[in-house]
């Protein structure tokens, strides 16, 4: 199974640094180009690697994390998805003003399938902030919570599996219109809530 990781700011480094904390191997793009990221993937060497968003788009798993207004450009051109899965970690909202995205009443993961068609689209990795993402799950003697959710249960588990290998404890919210609902930022009431489950 192979990771691609398209965006490499808070969110996108962050996942790239759990995966390499727990040996596991990723492709990292961003819209500048492989020579851009060099620092981070000699910290991250020699599992994290750099290549361009169509190389990291060809993985098994592609994890999307890219400011809100530079999404379509990030992903246009690309091939149909043909049935890969996306995590969904985006938020409708950007620095610096941080001023709600206008989604005319539709939920943000909505928008973001429109723009993989073809792909299996699994929300998740979204509500934490990136310092948990990257840092040790195990917390007050219990593993902190990662939310996730979809409407293809196959796309969910193998998303799961990787949430459990990285030590998280993954919480199914169901269905895309209910688990993104309640993750998404702003509006959502879980992002930002810094959950641990013990047992």
């Amino acid at each position: 199974m192979s990771i691609g990781i398209i965006g490499a700011g808070n969110i996108g480094a962050a996942f790239a640094r759990a995966l390499a904390r727990n040996g596991i191997s990723a492709t990292i793009a961003n819209s500048r180009g492989p020579q851009t990221l060099s620092e981070l993937t000699a910290e991250l060497a020699p599992h994290i690697t750099a290549g361009t968003i169509e190389q990291a788009a060809k993985a098994d798993i592609v994890l999307i994390a890219v400011p809100w207004s530079k999404l379509p450009a990030a992903l246009s051109g690309l091939p149909d998805w043909a049935g890969r899965i996306v995590i969904d970690a985006n938020n409708p909202i950007e620095a610096p003003l941080f001023k709600p995205a206008e989604l005319n009443g539709r939920l943000s993961s909505q928008i973001v399938a429109d723009l993989v068609p073809g792909a299996r689209l699994v929300k998740a990795f979204n509500h934490l902030y990136a310092n948990l993402v990257s840092g040790d799950p195990k917390a007050e003697g219990g593993s902190r919570v990662l939310f996730y959710s979809g409407d293809d249960a196959q796309a969910k588990a193998e998303v799961a599996d990787i949430i459990t290998r990285l030590g998280f404890a993954g919480v199914d919210l169901g269905p895309l219109k209910v688990g993104g609902a309640l993750t998404q930022f702003p509006g959502g009431p879980l992002p930002a809530l810094n959950l641990v489950k013990f047992g």
